[in-house]
């Protein structure tokens, strides 16, 4: 039979792809003597197993659940659905590869009315063996049956009101009793059942639920958008629960070994006492600083830090870590590679190349294509005015203008359509991936650096600014509040994640600097690589900003924009509408001026690498208005009583237009075809090229510029063309007494 469940000690990191991320870094910690809470777990090849019967367990995993959770009470001293001295245990998910806040987590399983009894008898507190039930029956209610959450916290918040209290930590046991029974009710209205009291009952109903978790429709959008394949299932972790929420000595926390937004080596996390992990992530407070941890429990803070050099020595990457501190003890409950910013990956990668821990080329591959891409957001103008009217947690770097949305779904269609928007919402929940993704930002009036917006922001490199408590977010009618300042739906506003600001309006951005890490990681490839790489660039400023970045020469230059903006259009009119070719040549002879200067530019800024400069390319109509366009302005200008010359000129255009209007512009009368009709085109472009190469070599400098003709399909295409070309260069050369090579 096969072995569908194991042991933290059976277990190591090498097994990721059979016990998930969770599972293999709970069992490795495990290996190395980390304090983790003793558990188990149930391998992915179970839950692919389990889609494959249709939802049913496979053979022999049951018995081998049971024959765990003996082993656990062993191990542990407490029984499950003991009413003396009760285990609780919590249920994850944990996919091969890390999807955060993607499947469903329950905590505190094996209580019920019973247990709960023996949980105050054990630690003499009710309020936090109540709280403990409470939260049970929410999570399971939610996860497991579906009933949506808002049920339940209507009902916790009526209570929080009636008592006059901000926190769920705050009420006392007797309310929480109250809040019970009610849960209880919604329970069973949405179900037709009572809360199950079997405790088996409860952790065979939550192993499915959350193998099911895996093809919910927020998992679903997550692996789309990330790439991920669809049939590697979960893994399902059975934990002792380790409590953060039994009193003011106990808490909950994330930690990341570096910052996970700038990649400063410097520990960098938070903590939420009297609270339970979920807390922290769902972002329903807004926790402390780990500095005050050092402050409050010295000994814990100081272990905790020697825990996480450890880990990030062993794993030898960036470490995301969760910790629950239960009355003094501290436990390590999960610990993988740290989601980070595009900025922080280079740093870090970066500085463990310099600190010796890992190489110059595990550096390189470290970070993405996609990250370098990312890392050059747009940032707000430090010259801008800006109307500054919040500011929250700078959880996602770079700057994003859009308008405001509050709900996902919109948003997506919104983007669709062509929009920028900016998603708003308290905080946001897996759910919400769909819209987020298609945002140009994310603003959260919840939620600390580690919550569920803050990840996902870093993970898709949007911009975010969370926890942001200075804005009241009405979602029903679809504003938010500061101060005395209404923002509306479909208002613009700007977000930057780098500082945390939330401005009116639109703010102008612009584009980032190469930072001194980046420069050294790309130096680092060039002594790598293999293969060169030239850029796209058609004008002296992109061709500067392609240098910056490593670029080996201009691939391709199109020429295009060289018969843009209003002078150069009246000419290339005035070209089309020729009736010879000489007065074609005329036309042509105004614009070579300007096409010297453009080539100069591009060239002088390229000095010495190659340049490849591609001939006209579009259509000729695609320089000229439209039909419609030239109808219009023909009737406004005879309404008017325009001079007739004007309108007989634009008749006359609009009739060259008819005539070479493509009704597909990708093919017909363009690219080589243009130039053997109309040879002038290409003479004057080909002189233009090499009169600017002439009098750079004059002035000192080294052009290499290389002519490229479009679409030749023929040789005898090819022949004519170069014969036009090179006359132009023969000319020049003995005009200027200089050799060109191209």
């Amino acid at each position: 039979m096969e072995k569908w469940v194991y042991s933290f000690k059976e277990g190591s990191a090498s097994m990721r792809d059979l016990l998930g991320g969770k599972g293999s870094g709970l069992a490795e910690m495990t290996r190395i003597g980390i304090p983790v809470p003793p558990g188990f777990t149930i391998t992915t090849r179970a839950c692919i197993e389990f889609f494959k019967r249709g939802g049913k367990f496979p053979e022999g995993l049951k018995e081998q659940v049971l024959e765990y959770m003996k082993k656990l009470e062993e191990e542990t001293g407490k029984k499950f659905g003991d009413k003396e001295n009760p285990l609780l245990v919590s249920v994850r998910s944990g996919a091969p590869v890390s999807m955060p806040g993607m499947m469903d987590t329950i905590l505190n399983l094996g209580l019920n009315d019973e247990t709960v009894e023996g949980l105050i008898k054990k630690t003499g507190d009710p309020r936090f063996a109540y709280d403990c039930y409470r939260r049970l029956i929410q999570m399971f209610g939610n996860v497991v049956m579906g009933i949506p959450k808002e049920e339940f916290e209507e009902i916790l918040e009526k209570y929080k009101r009636l008592k006059g209290v901000k926190y769920d930590a705050e009420l006392d046991a007797e309310t929480l009793k109250k809040i019970i029974e009610e849960y209880k009710k919604v329970f069973k209205k949405h179900t037709g059942r009572d809360f199950p009291q079997d405790p088996y009952e409860q952790l065979f109903m939550a192993i499915k639920a959350v193998f099911n978790s895996w093809n919910n429709k927020r998992a679903i959008a997550y692996r789309r958008i990330h790439g991920i394949p669809d049939d590697m299932g979960t893994a399902c972790n059975i934990q002792m629960m380790a409590f953060g929420n039994m009193g003011w000595d106990s808490g909950t926390g994330v930690l990341f070994t570096r910052n996970p937004s700038t990649g400063e080596k410097k520990m960098y996390g938070e903590v939420l006492l009297n609270a339970q992990g979920e807390d922290v992530v769902a972002g329903i407070r807004t926790p402390m600083k780990l500095e005050e941890l050092r402050e409050r429990f010295p000994e814990i803070y100081n272990q905790l830090i020697k825990i996480a050099e450890t880990l990030e020595k062993h794993y030898r990457d960036m470490q995301d870590i969760e910790f629950t501190i239960e009355n003094g003890k501290l436990y390590i409950l999960q610990t993988r590679t740290g989601k980070r910013t595009p900025r922080a990956a280079v740093k870090i990668a970066v500085d463990m190349a310099r600190e010796g821990i890992i190489s110059k080329e595990e550096a390189v591959l470290r970070v993405s294509p996609e990250d370098i891409e990312r890392l050059l957001h747009k940032q707000v103008d430090p010259e801008a005015e800006k109307n500054v009217i919040a500011k929250g947690l700078p959880a996602s770097p770079g700057a994003a203008v859009g308008k405001v949305v509050f709900d996902p779904d919109e948003a997506e269609k919104l983007a669709n359509e062509g929009e920028k928007v900016i998603l708003v919402r308290p905080e946001t929940s897996p759910d919400d991936v769909h819209g987020m993704a298609a945002s140009q930002g994310i603003l959260t009036s919840r939620g600390g650096m580690t919550s569920h917006a803050a990840v996902v922001a870093r993970g898709m490199g949007k911009p975010a600014v969370v926890g942001c408590e200075e804005i009241y977010i009405d979602l029903e009618e679809e504003i938010f509040k500061v101060k005395d300042i209404v923002v509306k739906k479909g208002d613009i506003i700007t977000i930057d994640g780098t500082t945390g600001e939330v401005m009116l309006g639109e703010v102008p951005l612009i584009e980032p600097k190469v930072g001194e890490e980046l420069s050294i990681l790309l130096k680092w490839c060039d002594e790598i690589r293999k293969l060169g790489v030239m850029a796209n660039a058609d004008t002296a400023v992109d061709a500067a900003k392609a240098l910056e970045f490593g670029a080996e020469g201009i691939g391709l230059a199109r020429t295009e924009h060289m018969f843009l903006g209003p002078e150069r259009v009246k000419i290339i009119q005035e070209m089309v509408l020729a009736e010879t070719p000489e007065d074609r040549k005329k036309a042509l002879e105004k614009l070579i001026p300007m096409q010297i200067n453009d080539f100069m530019e591009l060239l002088k800024v390229m000095d010495g690498k190659p340049v490849q400069i591609r001939l006209l390319d579009p259509p000729l109509h695609e320089f000229l208005p439209s039909v419609e366009e030239l109808m219009i302005e023909i009737r406004k200008l005879t309404e008017k009583g325009a001079p007739k010359e004007e309108i007989e000129r634009l008749r006359k255009l609009l009739e060259k237009v008819r005539k070479i209007q493509e009704r597909n512009p990708m093919l017909g009368f363009r690219v080589c075809r243009l130039g053997i009709v109309y040879p002038e085109i290409y003479e004057a472009q080909a002189r233009a090229i090499f009169e600017a190469t002439a009098r750079l070599i004059k002035e000192g400098y080294n052009p290499r510029p290389e002519v490229m003709i479009p679409g030749t399909m023929h040789v005898n295409e090819l022949k004519f063309l170069k014969r036009i070309i090179d006359k132009q260069a023969k000319e020049v050369m003995e005009k200027y007494d200089v050799k060109i090579e191209y």
